[in-house]
């Protein structure tokens, strides 16, 4: 997160009904006083803490909130003379996909619209006579930032800027599976902050030129950098080595250049980085030397250097990347840990060390990708060779034996990272390593292990614990004065040394469904993705992701009470994404929160039997997706907003 400014005094006076912000100013002097309470100095109370109470998740007894982002939750804010005030929470959208909305030049834009290399809109023509531009249903990371001396037109109160990505697409009109078919768009929200209220209202929307980074790939996970920017990513790297028979991914190459053989699998997963500008455009730049690995959410450290990296994958690694000049990702050293376990109870716990794979410039790197094919990397092969000069790998959920070329370690650290990291020795068992964050004061790193099943069980990469299914949110203790397993130094302060888990953080799956067909304990995370912490608010939140759940939850958990509270329910079959907790913007604090795949339900219902089907039960689906399909364009449309305080409620305690 970035360095935060002192915030301005205000008064609890402006937190009134229906103002949607979260009501806190955080400054260190006069924090949040409350109207008409003094102490016998006559000084007034101000701000200590804040404490998310939660709400219960929502039953068939209210269909409508099972079918809709719904909140009933609230922040109760406790101040110096030991009285409280309760504020009621909401949500408020920006748009839905599929709005046409203000471009800022006096036109209308198709919100998650998505553009070919040449800007143009990609037509859905799989149904005769329905032909349409396709749009996302699937937004994720979203960044909330604010830029000096801009100037927008149409501004009455304070201009603030959202970056937001969207991941891919589920379906076409025809109900054809477009999942990683498509290019994916970054749109710069430019937004209206009313002064008094802390309500942001959408002005304008303009997309980002992604064509100089050769398009985008499949975009998950977000942060805000310490300086200031939006730190995206592209999951699911396509696998070099089986490229010529990737239909997805030729799909994906047809609808970006029109040329199905034109797209280079070197040149996805990586990490792009978006810089807005004054008047809300923005420019965007791929980093090609953090490794190419299922970038998922990347946390930079407050020295502006370490950056930590969540790996979505099978058989996936924790990695590092110490950049060598600060707010600067274009060159630096990119390490694996390896995990040293000292439990296998439930999700485990280990000791980590750090394996230097290499040194490079973005640049470099880039002209690696532009020129190699895996032939002139390595020779890989997906049977036993019986030959002594290979190396056993674990490899995406199966096995490779790999042979490095001469010469080509560099290209191998970071065009072939996961494949070279094995074969360093790094341990590369984890499964679906999502969100990454950092509480900056206790110098402790988070990180969300959506699925704790596969090769974090086997033993294949080195980690053997016994899950759950419902996956974990690892605590990280980050200390400097660390060596790697060659004896050098590493040039951080924020350097992660071991991983467990609070116990808080499991999720617990649940010996039979629940009567909604929960398969997880639904007063327990499961599946645990977007994580972000909030300094201020001392507060963890989590995103889930997840078919163990009816309904998926957006998550508060407090490090210092260790209470875990339920704050928002995203429509069933949902998936809670672009989650951003944002302490302060002049004066206001926010937190960001999408969702994307509404009624996606896995499996069908079983209309004779009412079987449990995928976690959901026949009446649910018979009784939800109605009112989902009416909710949500037919389940082609999703939800960018934030959370809101609505009210305030109670008197001091």
């Amino acid at each position: 997160m970035p360095d935060q400014s002192l915030l301005p005094r205000r008064k609890a006076l402006k937190l009134l009904a229906g103002a949607p912000m979260l009501p806190l100013t955080l400054g260190a002097s006069s924090l949040l006083a409350k109207p008409g309470t003094a102490n016998a100095a006559g000084a007034k109370a101000g701000y200590v803490a804040a404490q998310f109470i939660g709400m219960p998740a929502p039953t068939l007894d209210d269909p409508a909130a099972m079918a809709t982002t719904s909140v009933g939750s609230t922040l109760r804010v406790r101040y110096s003379d030991g009285g409280t005030r309760d504020v009621k929470l909401a949500y408020t959208p920006f748009f839905k996909t599929g709005d046409m909305v203000a471009d800022g030049k006096g036109g209308r834009i198709l919100a998650g619209g998505y553009l070919d290399i040449n800007a143009q809109p990609i037509i859905d023509k799989s149904v005769p006579g329905k032909e349409r531009p396709f749009f996302s249903d699937c937004p994720d990371g979203t960044s909330l930032l604010t830029v000096e001396n801009a100037r927008i037109e149409g501004i009455k109160g304070k201009p603030v800027f959202a970056v937001v990505q969207f991941e891919y697409l589920s379906r076409n009109q025809k109900g054809d599976d477009m999942y990683g078919t498509m290019p994916s768009p970054v749109a710069i929200l430019t937004l209206d902050q009313d002064p008094a209220t802390g309500h942001l209202s959408l002005v304008q929307y303009r997309t980002v030129d992604t064509s100089g980074a050769h398009g985008l790939w499949i975009t998950c996970g977000a942060s805000l950098s310490p300086w200031n920017t939006h730190l995206s990513s592209e999951e699911y790297e396509p696998d070099a080595l089986s490229i010529d028979h990737d239909k997805p991914f030729r799909a994906f190459s047809q609808n970006l250049y029109g040329d199905s053989a034109k797209a280079n699998p070197y040149h996805y997963g990586h990490l792009p980085e978006v810089t807005v500008h004054p008047d809300g455009s923005g420019t965007l730049k791929k980093h090609y030397c953090l490794g190419r690995i299922s970038h998922e959410l990347i946390q930079v450290m407050p020295d502006k250097r370490t950056a930590l990296m969540g790996d979505d994958a099978t058989n996936g690694g924790l990695f590092m990347f110490i950049a060598d000049k600060p707010a600067d990702l274009s060159a630096g050293t990119l390490y694996a840990a390896q995990w040293h376990q000292t439990s296998g109870e439930g999700p485990g716990s280990a000791d980590l060390s750090w394996i230097r794979l290499g040194h490079a410039t973005s640049a470099e790197i880039e002209a690696l990708a532009d020129r190699l094919k895996i032939a002139d990397i390595a020779d890989v092969r997906t049977k036993d060779p019986q030959d002594a000069s290979f190396t056993k790998i674990p490899f995406s959920g199966k096995t490779n034996w790999i042979k490095l070329k001469p010469g080509m370690e560099k290209a191998a650290a970071f065009l072939e990272t996961h494949r070279y990291a094995a074969l360093k020795g790094a341990s590369m068992g984890f499964t679906k390593m999502e969100g990454t964050t950092v509480n900056a004061h206790d110098k402790i790193a988070y990180s969300a292990m959506s699925y704790i099943t596969a090769s974090m069980l086997n033993g294949s990469g080195g980690i053997k614990v016994q899950g759950p299914e419902a996956g974990a949110v690892y605590a990280l203790n980050l200390k400097g004065g660390q060596k790697d397993a060659g004896g050098q130094p590493i040039a951080s302060e924020w350097v992660p040394v071991d991983m467990a888990a609070p116990a808080a953080l499991i999720g617990k799956m649940l010996q039979a469904p629940d009567a909604l067909g929960n398969l997880a304990d639904p007063d327990r995370i499961a599946n645990p993705d977007n994580i972000k912490f909030s300094e201020k608010l001392r507060t963890l939140f989590i995103g889930e992701d997840t078919s163990l759940h009816v309904n998926n939850f957006l998550w508060a958990y407090n490090v210092d009470t260790r209470q875990l509270a339920r704050v928002l329910s995203t429509p069933a079959g949902a998936e809670a994404t672009g989650l951003h907790a944002v302490d302060e913007i002049n004066g206001w604090t926010y937190i960001m929160s999408n969702f994307q795949h509404a009624g996606d339900w896995k499996l069908k219902k079983d209309k004779e039997s009412g079987k449990i089907k995928g976690g959901l039960h026949a009446v649910v689906y018979e009784k939800l997706d109605p009112l989902i399909d009416a909710n949500y364009r037919d389940k082609f449309a999703a939800s960018v907003g934030y959370l809101t305080g609505v009210s305030l409620a109670g008197k001091p305690a």
